[in-house]
């Protein structure tokens, strides 16, 4: 029976990945160690490593969340640096109603979940908002990112199929000097499940005790192709916030004219009513307050599309690769989170194309030389419906259109690597990207200043920048590497940064956000392979941050400084128990001096950055006593942090526990129970200080999942 429970999976690469298996490879138990066989070049997915035809059948269940990912060729697993992969059976194991679920397994991450499916992402870096959280992680579904680089989305993670998905790969720290734009702080990466291999019908279906009912639906055809389809109905533990979410996705692979060629494509639909803010002094910790819903008339609404085709050859004694692909988006919703409540529609489309050549030039090193185009169009509405103000005449606010304007966006670079093997011991990466980026925009709104708002006339602008990288990783022993690396990271501004001004900012002011990181790190395993492990520490500085303060206003030249230290590991401790977890540490703090315009707000070089707790930690206890019986524990832990950048206001934190059990019934047929929040706390999923008010999203109260997987062959 497939392993159903779990955490984190880490990729390492310091495990050998050549040599032939052989009986020696098996342990006691009789199992293959998986990680000594032998890895075709074609091979992109964790599932491809464990296939029937390269293990028997027989590797041994505790390596197999260790297996190594290359993503599409994109990301070498002995590189250095710090990423981590949840493979398909990780996201079967969690059944997450919400991608935070699985992501927040990972070191260093934190998505603190809003109403529904909203969400705000952290990756080595404090909870981000505004044209800062749309613009510092990079989301991507097979290697191509989900959006255009100037127009992000904070709830990035609403639109990749990541339910049915083969992998998830997270990049910690900057990934501009391969990926571009955005890749600031980090990236996640949706691989979308190839065709098996083997014809293969399932279908997965829960329900909740808080009345929310989610299917999968797969369908592999085994050689040719593979569709899968999710639907989760909410019908809301809030009043009035209930969602209705619907993701598809496929994948074609055939051979044409000596080209390999994967075609790949995936959409999504949203429908959600949405509960906003409780406000007051630990509210959170009313029951009854948190079930209701101060802002009843918001929603969101939204649907994307996208597609590309992988195509590959061999070409000059090298392997060429070109991914063209297309997107759209549009969304509707509103601004809840805002005191006037406004509505905005946006939406944009766009083309582009990926292009990468690699070739080994010798035994001991590798380049590889890509380019990428990405052509969009995008626009963007606010309005607001109804009057607001803080005072009798309070002009702010006007009811009314505050933005109305279309941009389109030409993005091209060109980027390369080497990697060198300078001994057996001691290898070198190298990498080194360039980007333009070109904006023009048009306004159909009146130019001007509209009561808080600034309508800038018709404008062009451009933007270009180069990121590196440095990297080296030394082999201290058959089992353990030890590495370091630079990095950085940079993003050209949001269309909302540049064209969505306040009356208090001046024309393009914003600029291109730079973050410069350092980290040293070790992975590897001990105690006879027993105990897996991975640790890092890093070191970032970051210019030019854009992000909006205490009183909703623009702070375009920010500055900040964040280190800290990162543990995952797993370790058997015999054949029934394991122990898994992660566990991070961090100091994130403002490097720069504000008073804002109204004097209600301080921010001093030194304080410490809102919603970044100093530590975070997952940890799960797995009991097997049987091949068809699974039992798991685990806490998710929050540290305490500051909700407002002067430092005057802050959350407690929070501990969560679960139980997740599973039961394989027969081969094909498997019923799991999941129970969240097992104590029944009164928590905060999010703590924010706004406006002068205390502002959460209450967390979800206890309550029990139960479902079933059933294969048809």
């Amino acid at each position: 029976m497939r392993r159903i429970l779990g955490a984190s999976t880490l990729v390492l690469a310091v495990v050998s990945l050549t040599g032939v298996a052989s009986a020696q490879d098996a342990d006691e138990s009789g199992y293959v160690n998986c990680l000594a066989f032998p890895v075709p070049e074609d091979v992109d997915h964790a599932s491809d490593i464990l296939r029937p035809e390269l293990s028997g059948d027989r590797c041994d269940p505790r390596l197999r969340r260790f297996s190594a990912i290359q993503v599409f060729g994109d990301r070498l697993p002995e590189e250095p640096g710090s990423f981590s992969a949840l493979a398909s059976g990780d996201i079967l194991d969690i059944a997450p109603d919400h991608p935070a679920e699985l992501l927040n397994t990972l070191p260093g991450v934190n998505i603190q979940m809003n109403s529904g499916q909203e969400h705000l992402l952290a990756i080595r870096s404090p909870v981000l908002t505004g044209g800062a959280g749309q613009g510092s992680f990079l989301i991507l579904e097979n290697g191509v990112p989900t959006r255009s680089p100037a127009f992000g989305n904070v709830n990035g993670l609403l639109e990749p199929h990541f339910e049915t998905a083969d992998a998830i790969e997270v990049v910690r720290g900057p990934g501009s000097a391969k990926y571009g734009s955005n890749a600031v702080h980090g990236l996640v990466n949706v691989i979308l499940a190839d065709p098996s291999g083997e014809a293969l019908r399932e279908i997965r279906a829960s329900a909740s005790s808080l009345g929310r009912y989610k299917t999968d639906l797969i369908f592999d055809q085994g050689y040719l192709g593979r569709a899968s389809l999710s639907v989760q109905k909410d019908v809301g533990w809030r009043d009035n916030s209930g969602s209705l979410q619907i993701k598809g996705s496929g994948v074609l692979e055939t051979v044409f004219a000596g080209w390999n060629v994967t075609a790949f494509g995936s959409a999504a639909s949203l429908e959600q009513e949405t509960a906003g803010f409780i406000q007051g002094p630990k509210a959170y910790r009313d029951r009854d307050a948190a079930k209701t819903n101060p802002n009843p008339e918001a929603f969101r609404n939204a649907w994307s599309a996208r597609g590309g085709v992988r195509l590959e050859r061999d070409f000059r004694g090298g392997t060429l690769t070109l991914t063209p692909f297309a997107r759209a988006q549009d969304m509707e919703f509103r601004q809840h989170f805002l005191p006037y409540r406004g509505l905005e529609e946006n939406s944009h489309h766009a083309l582009g194309a990926q292009a990468r050549f690699e070739r080994k030039a010798s035994d001991t090193l590798t380049w590889r030389l890509g380019g990428d185009v990405d052509i969009a169009s995008g626009d963007l509405r606010e309005t607001q419906p109804a009057p607001f103000g803080f005072f009798p005449g309070d002009t702010r606010f006007p009811v009314g259109v505050h933005y109305d304007y279309t941009v389109d966006t030409r993005v091209g670079a060109v980027w390369g690597e080497i990697d060198w093997d300078v001994s057996e011991k001691l290898s070198i990466f190298a990498g080194l990207r360039g980007e333009v980026h070109d904006y023009e925009y048009d306004t159909d709104a009146p130019v001007g200043i509209n009561g808080r708002f600034n309508v800038p006339a018709d404008r062009t602008d451009n933007f270009e920048f180069a990121t590196p990288k440095l990297g080296l990783i030394y082999e201290a022993s058959e089992t353990v590497s030890v590495y370091t690396n630079y990095a950085r990271g940079a993003r050209a501004p949001q269309a909302s940064d540049l064209y969505r001004l306040q009356s208090q900012q001046g024309i393009a002011e914003a600029g291109i956000e730079t973050l410069d990181s350092f980290e040293v790190g070790a992975r590897g395993s001990v105690l006879d392979g027993d105990l897996v492990f991975d640790v890092a520490a890093y070191w970032l500085d970051k210019d030019n941050f854009f992000f909006r303060d205490a009183d909703g206003l623009n702070v375009t030249d920010g500055s900040t400084r964040h280190k800290g230290i990162e543990v995952a590991f797993d370790w058997s401790l015999n054949e029934h128990w394991a122990v898994r977890g992660t566990g991070s540490w961090s100091d994130q703090t403002y490097t720069f001096d504000r008073i804002v315009g109204n004097g209600s707000e301080v921010i001093t070089n030194g304080n410490d950055i809102d919603t970044a707790p100093e530590w975070l930690a997952d940890l799960s206890l797995v009991w097997t006593p049987t091949d068809r019986f699974e039992a798991a524990l685990s806490a998710e832990y929050i540290g305490e942090y500051f909700t407002n950048p002067a430092n005057t206001r802050e959350y407690p934190g929070h501990t969560v526990t679960h139980i997740r059990v599973s039961y394989g019934i027969s081969e094909a047929l498997d019923a799991f129970v999941i129970v969240r929040n097992l104590l029944d706390l009164n928590y905060a999923d999010r703590a924010d200080f706004a406006f002068g008010n205390e502002r959460f999203f209450p967390g979800e109260p206890l309550n029990v999942t139960v479902g079933i997987r059933k294969r048809f062959n």
